[in-house]
């Protein structure tokens, strides 16, 4: 290597090096290694289901393979090939041939070679994923996939910007002769890259610096069917409501403030992928979808069929929320009636709740529309945490990745959204019973609650609303409230009797079992300044310091002026003054 090192610092994360110069150039972010980390844990069980998959598809092959070669065997050669047609009715004629090939004089090969399919006139193996990091910068996460994840195959990273792409180079050579195999980087838009390359990668990674919006119609075309696209959003801003007409321009949903605003956030990202991948005749399937620090992150496989396609507007709902108690409900876009074999698609019934609510008797805020089917494969979850289990000391970020793991896993996965304790009571401006108590008097009624890894105060629940306010009334009368004003929502709550008289006692289901073992579920941020940093090539200076910190902002600034101080110096050794 040519590059003079003390121009640059050496970043070590997982089992992957790169050279990052002092100036902002090229962007790195060190939070992001929880990203980074959930997202080798994902790609790992990807690769280790696609396996699975590929051998239940061969053995599936096998069991038909000894009653073709039963046939053939007691036919002649003519009869073989008159024959043919009634063979094909399940199966291709290459597959069918090389299928009773096999049977006939390799009867053990299927089984000592399980990486093998038939296709065509010949054995195919299953090749190695292809790997696509659209927007690379560095290339720290392309690199870390290379080394730190068995049986990946090619990685592609790509970038628009001359000075990423050069340092994704360089960084590639520093990795040594298992980074040069396996990553290569190119300069490319990677919208046109993903657009001439379609059905090519079996992982796609999309990581921008903002909204990942004008990348996803290219990206659910360049993902083979069963592949994985893996997908961050860090406009949190706009995806939690505070524009809400610029996250409409975007995603083609309207965003609600209430406390689940960040589960909300998720939600219309599936739902926009959803109806990017629609335009194509393909669906997605979320495996992950995981809301962390400042940015949301979805892990979904995409399928190509126009059949189950139409089941999509069962999957969507708008969301009805009061302006005066914060109760929210949900309106699905579709239904299906079935009738005798065959099932009719129809529009939703609707609405699904009156002009007033009927708790506080305020109007709605209507949002939407959102992924309302689940957003979790609890099998994956499942599998990932007890893979990251396994091999703890090869994630950086075991503690906070374990953490969030194990929280998903204890989530209702059909529950959408989620309701806030400390919302309902500073409705009613009465004091808070703890979670335990609140969730067994749910439990008592006969409805099922969980936590939620968005939000530690959050609570997931099949009860609705009316039910839940029931059970604050009966709280209350038990801890009264000051008097309130007549046309605040509270008051007007209280003043019914509630129908459900609420059981307190505790459940034996009121904590969760992470919760019974004492497991940490939500951490602290390891250092200061924990969040996003400044996009690559601007200039860092003393105004960013709650941004970036005072010792990284003094740093820089300190390295500037001595190549500054440098500069000058050299200046006159160049051009003495005459004396």
């Amino acid at each position: 290597m040519t590059t003079d090192l003390s121009d640059y610092a050496i970043i070590k994360e997982g089992e992957a090096e790169i050279l990052m110069h002092a100036k902002n150039q090229v962007f790195y972010n060190k939070t992001q290694v929880n990203n980074r980390d959930i997202s080798i844990a994902v790609l790992r069980a990807f690769i280790e289901k696609r396996k699975e998959e590929h051998e239940a598809r061969l053995s599936k092959k096998t069991k038909t393979a000894p009653k073709v070669s039963e046939k053939d065997a007691s036919n002649s050669v003519v009869e073989e090939v008159s024959n043919e047609s009634d063979i094909i009715d399940e199966k291709t004629n290459g597959d069918c041939e090389v299928a009773a090939e096999i049977s006939q004089e390799e009867p053990c090969s299927i089984s000592q070679e399980p990486n093998k399919v038939t296709e065509g006139k010949g054995q195919v193996e299953l090749k190695p994923p292809r790997v696509l990091e659209a927007l690379s910068a560095s290339g720290l996460r392309a690199l870390r996939y290379a080394r730190e994840v068995e049986g990946i195959g090619q990685v592609v990273a790509l970038d628009n910007d001359k000075v990423s792409v050069e340092a994704c180079r360089r960084n590639i050579k520093f990795n040594g002769s298992v980074a040069c195999s396996k990553v290569e980087s190119h300069l490319a838009d990677a919208r046109v890259h993903m657009l001439t390359h379609p059905k090519e990668f079996d992982v796609v990674d999309l990581d921008p610096y903002g909204s990942p919006s004008v990348f996803l119609d290219s990206a659910v075309q360049s993902v083979v069917d069963g592949g994985l696209l893996m997908c961050t959003a860090t406009d949190m801003a706009v995806l939690c409501g505070g524009n809400g007409e610029v996250c409409y321009s975007k995603y083609g949903s309207y965003p609600l403030r209430g406390k689940y605003c960040h589960e909300m956030a998720l939600r219309i990202l599936l739902a926009c992928i959803e109806s990017h991948a629609n335009r194509y005749k393909r669906y997605i399937v979320p495996v992950l979808s995981v809301q962390m620090d400042f940015y949301v992150r979805v892990f979904v496989r995409i399928y190509s069929s126009a059949s189950a396609m139409k089941n999509t507007p069962l999957k969507l709902s708008y969301v009805y929320q009061c302006i005066g108690c914060d109760s929210f409900h949900l309106q699905p876009i579709g239904r299906t009636v079935a009738k005798n074999s065959s099932v009719r698609y129809l529009p939703g019934f609707g609405p699904v709740v009156p002009q007033e609510c009927n708790d506080c008797g305020k109007k709605f805020n209507m949002g939407g529309p959102i992924w309302s089917a689940p957003i979790h494969d609890q099998e994956w979850v499942t599998s990932i945490l007890s893979d990251v289990k396994s091999m703890k000391e090869r994630y950086p970020a075991y503690d906070r990745i374990s953490a969030v793991l194990t929280t998903i896993s204890e989530e209702l996965p059909d529950v959408p959204l989620f309701l806030s304790l400390h919302n309902l009571c500073a409705t009613l401006k009465c004091t808070s019973p703890s979670a335990v108590i609140f969730r067994s008097a749910v439990i008592n009624a006969g409805y099922r609650i969980s936590g939620t890894h968005v939000n530690p105060l959050g609570l997931k629940s099949d009860a609705p609303m009316n039910v839940i306010w029931d059970i604050m009334r009966c709280w209350v009368k038990n801890h009264p409230v000051k008097p309130q004003p007549p046309e605040q929502s509270g008051t007007v709550i209280l003043a019914k009797e509630p129908v459900l008289q609420a059981n307190f006692a505790r459940a034996v289901a009121s904590l969760s079992k992470a919760q019974t073992k004492k497991v940490a579920r939500f951490l602290p941020n390891p250092e200061r300044h924990w969040g996003p940093k400044l996009r690559a090539g601007r200039q860092i200076t003393s105004k960013h310091i709650s941004l970036l910190g005072p010792d990284a902002v003094n740093g820089v600034l300190n390295h500037e002026e001595d190549e500054e101080h440098n500069a000058k110096r050299q200046k006159i050794e160049d051009h003495p003054t005459p004396n």
